[in-house]
């Protein structure tokens, strides 16, 4: 039963709900079934079985056999992980078409002139707000990297350069680009630094050795990693995110004043 519980939480990372992961491990066990017995099996009720049969039908996890009385046909796990993914790179690639259309019609002109305009009428202390979850807070960390116009100062662990290099590089090759400074300071063991060579041409690294995790960026905004990285899981993780010229200037300052102390990386 416990395994069978962990099963169906993973299935959710696929798309099905609880139901529909209960029919479909009913299914692959019985291999071919009718909706009564495999409602019995997986203690669905009845009156749902039938529609949420159908939708597995639709997503491609189980075929309807042809005949009489009505019975599902399992399909073989691998070839719904196969399934599954295409129709992920379908939705995805549509709506990267649908966004780019977006980003390219007077439409978000608009939508940014209305930002522009709100954003002039709010106290800066209002600006500030948690981000949670490590994918979030990288999100948000891209953001700020790709629009910063001078400069970006980072502070960052062993863990968090490798993260880092693995998802801002992007971002990082951007503001390059724009001839934005861009300065890290990690601490960068032997193993780590021949993981991230490649962010030679992108950043300055130094050597720091402490724990202390945040991002300044034009000396206007920071992102502040409250948490210790060594004990803290990526679901756990926070960022505090502050818009004031003031508190940002305040770290940039300190960063700066350790700066020259600091062993260069490459």
């Amino acid at each position: 039963m416990l395994m069978q519980n962990e099963i169906i939480n993973q299935l959710k990372d696929i798309g099905l709900n609880s139901y529909e992961s209960k029919l479909w491990l009913a299914l692959l066990s019985k291999g071919i079934a009718a909706a009564g017995e495999l409602s019995d099996i997986a203690n669905v009720p009845r009156s749902r079985s039938y529609d949420v049969l159908e939708s597995l039908e639709k997503k491609g996890f189980i075929i309807l056999k042809i005949g009489k009385p009505i019975k599902y046909i399992a399909v073989q796990p691998d070839h719904v992980i196969e399934t599954v993914r295409k129709k992920l790179i379908e939705d995805a690639d549509t709506h990267d078409k649908f966004l780019s259309k977006i980003e390219q019609s007077p439409l978000i002109d608009e939508l940014k002139s209305v930002y522009k305009s709100g954003i002039r009428e709010i106290d800066p202390l209002e600006l500030t707000g948690s981000i949670r979850g490590r994918k979030n807070l990288y999100h948000h960390l891209d953001r700020m990297i790709k629009n910063a116009e001078k400069s970006i100062i980072i502070m960052t662990t062993s863990s968090g350069i490798l993260r880092k290099k693995s998802a801002l590089s992007a971002a990082f090759k951007k503001a390059k680009e724009k001839r934005v400074k861009i300065k890290i300071a990690a601490n960068i063991t032997t193993d780590v630094r021949s993981q991230i060579e490649d962010l030679g041409g992108l950043v300055e690294l130094r050597q720091a050795n402490t724990p202390a995790r945040f991002c300044v960026v034009d000396g206007k905004e920071v992102v502040l990693m409250p948490l210790d990285d060594e004990l803290t899981s990526p679901a756990s993780d926070v960022g505090i995110w502050v818009r004031s010229k003031f508190f940002a200037s305040t770290f940039e300052k300190m960063f700066e004043a350790a700066w020259p102390t600091l062993k260069q990386v490459f």
